[in-house]
């Protein structure tokens, strides 16, 4: 059975290396860059890069491994770096962690932590100690506090200038809490997510070396090449293209030939142009494959009873179609193959893969599915600083895949995201809402932070297409991934896209929606015969789009321009004069006499109060 699986493991990572004609050495040195290269747009742009080498030695039974890492950091900024930070994520998995006490003290903790690490033994706690650290040959002093390694350089980094930092560490894989760990609650043995000490990201705003408290991460650009040697029953998928499957014994029938000596194997991987690397293993792993047409190898490696079986397998055509409809409407897909991966609790995007739970049931299976895969535009290509942005992860992911899979299942509802609005309308009455300014961390309720960063930042692209039209939407969509992707995009990055597709301004709309928690509430004040009168109750400003029905059964759409904007959306409607923010009221005159009224009739705006929005 084992020999199988390893055999199909084999010609799935052969398919997504090279071509039939191809030797395998001559298809390794084909795959080392991404297919899309993309250049900054500003010539005063700039941002790091790291390449990692490492070699890791994985004990299954005590859980316990140690490294060796190689890292060559390029300092591409303008400053000369005194220090680094290195990120060591499975500290956070001890008794009195700031994640730990955190989860404890938090009005409505997050029941998949509560209060489980405080109970953690030793043998179960999770830790990554740097045992030494050398720059360029010079032992270096460091500190490790909490989850991040603080590093005194022996000599400053000066702009332009490569430095090699060696290290030895190790490591213990905390029992499975929260992302990471050992032995989910679906068994799985390894699911190996921010493992290895991380360097910190260095940007135009200084060092991002937040603590793992709670939320997600972020990272340097750059080039992977790690070995994991490991049992030899165990199976690894994650991040990266496999490098040496021969000398690991794959698709050999002859048991003398090639065959592994010892108790272990080592899986040599290369991830080029990644800011992560991901792997999960266990012994029991099913593994298929499925070749996306004009695109890349989906992996799946699973395992389970009968019905989540069945349904690991019933999902694979449908990422197919997912995976296609992500590359028309963000970008195509840059790598060759991608990975879904048993493991984690939940939901978890990584570098070329996701981590997910379960299966018993099918629609919660698909639908994780396509969020996570989602993830890998908008956030993984499009590498928003989760700590600060964590919107821009979240929630235009959510934006994209309810769109997915709106399509997938043929629903055609008229507003996919009609969850997304009645999530963020209910946090917006609720007042406990935080402007989508807030740290990730700083959240006073998690249910807060979900609502803001899933469905306020879902709304805030599905609003942004009320404001500009849904066409130029998909192209400021398109052209933001293709202009940003492999980069670190901020907030005004998307305004100002958006601003180039169309000639308006919308400085307006990210100040207000994102900077604040101003709401949306637009009225109908009066109408009499031929006249309406609307009013302004929210401090937020809007666009409005309005359909009249007359008396005699006939119906006319209206678009009253918002005057900040300098210009209006393309639309069908009648276009009547501006309305100035600053007036609270608004009346026009119509050519028959009306019998009702309705504002945005397609409800495309977050308005907190709808029972006003018809007479």
């Amino acid at each position: 059975m084992k020999r199988y699986f390893l055999f199909v493991f084999y010609i799935a990572f052969l398919l997504s290396c090279h071509s039939s004609k191809e030797s395998v050495a001559t298809s390794v040195s084909n795959i080392t860059e991404p297919q899309t290269k993309i250049e900054p747009t500003n010539s005063d742009y700039w941002q790091q890069h790291v390449d990692y080498k490492m070699d890791i030695d994985m004990d299954v039974n005590t859980y316990q491994y140690k490294g060796k890492q190689q890292l060559v950091y390029t300092n591409n900024s303008p400053d000369a770096l005194n220090r680094v930070y290195y990120h060591l994520y499975f500290n956070a998995f001890q008794p009195g962690s700031e994640m730990d006490v955190r989860s404890r003290s938090i009005a409505d903790p997050d029941s998949r932590v509560q209060d489980r690490i405080s109970k953690l033994k030793p043998n179960e706690i999770g830790y990554i100690k740097v045992n030494s650290l050398k720059q360029n040959g010079v032992s270096l002093k460091h500190e490790t506090v909490g989850t991040v390694l603080e590093v005194k350089l022996d000599m400053p980094i000066k702009p332009g200038e490569k430095v090699t930092f060696d290290m030895d560490f190790e490591g213990q894989v905390p029992v499975q809490i929260r992302r990471s760990g050992r032995n989910n609650a679906d068994g799985v043995s390894l699911s190996m997510t921010q493992w290895y000490p991380k360097l910190a990201e260095y940007d135009f705003e200084g060092w991002h070396a937040d603590p793992y408290i709670a939320r997600e991460f972020h990272g340097v650009w750059g080039d992977f090449d790690v070995k994991i040697t490991i049992d030899k029953n165990y199976i690894i998928g994650g991040t990266g293209y496999l490098q040496n499957p021969n000398e690991i014994g794959f698709g050999y029938e002859n048991d003398t030939v090639n065959k592994p000596k010892g108790d272990k194997l080592t899986w040599h991987f290369k991830a080029p142009k990644v800011h992560d690397f991901t792997w999960a293993a266990d012994p029991d792993y099913f593994h298929d494959t499925v070749q996306v047409p004009d695109g890349p190898v989906l992996h799946f490696l699973y395992s389970g009873d009968k019905t989540i079986q069945a349904n690991w397998k019933k999902i694979q055509p449908e990422t197919v179609k997912l995976m296609q409809f992500f590359s028309e409407n963000v970008g195509k897909y840059p790598y060759k193959q991608y990975s879904f991966i048993q493991g984690g609790d939940g939901g978890m995007e990584y570098a070329m893969c996701t981590l997910i739970t379960g299966g018993s049931n099918y629609g919660g299976l698909l639908g994780t599915a396509s969020h996570e895969l989602a993830h890998t535009w908008f956030q993984f290509l499009l590498a928003s600083n989760e700590a600060k942005h964590e919107w821009m992860d979240e929630g235009f992911t959510s934006y994209i895949s309810a769109l997915a899979m709106n399509s997938l299942r043929e629903e055609k509802r008229e507003n996919p995201h009609s969850g997304s609005y009645r999530s963020y309308i209910r946090l917006a009455k609720s007042g406990t809402e935080q402007p989508l300014t807030t740290q990730a961390d700083r959240y006073a309720l998690n249910s807060a932070y979900g609502a803001a960063a899933y469905s306020k930042g879902a709304v805030f692209l599905a609003q942004l297409g009320y404001i500009i039209g849904e066409e130029n939407l998909k192209k400021t969509i398109k052209k933001y991934f293709n202009d940003f992707s492999f980069k670190h995009p901020k907030p005004l990055d998307i305004v100002r896209t958006a601003e180039r597709i169309t000639d308006l301004e919308l400085d307006w709309y990210l100040i207000d929606f994102a900077q604040t928690t101003n709401t949306i509430d637009y009225g109908i004040k009066a109408v009499e015969d031929k006249t309406v009168t609307l009013e302004r109750m929210g401090l937020m400003p809007m666009p409005i789009d309005l359909t009249v029905t007359y008396t005699d059964g006939t119906v006319e759409d209206f678009y009253i321009p918002l005057q900040m904007m300098r210009g209006e959306k393309p639309t069908k409607a009648t276009i009547i004069k501006d309305w100035a923010w600053a007036y609270p009221t608004y009346t026009f005159e119509t050519s028959k006499s009306i019998k009702s009224v309705e504002i945005d009739p397609k409800n495309g705006m977050a308005d907190i109060n709808a029972e006003n929005n018809k007479m």
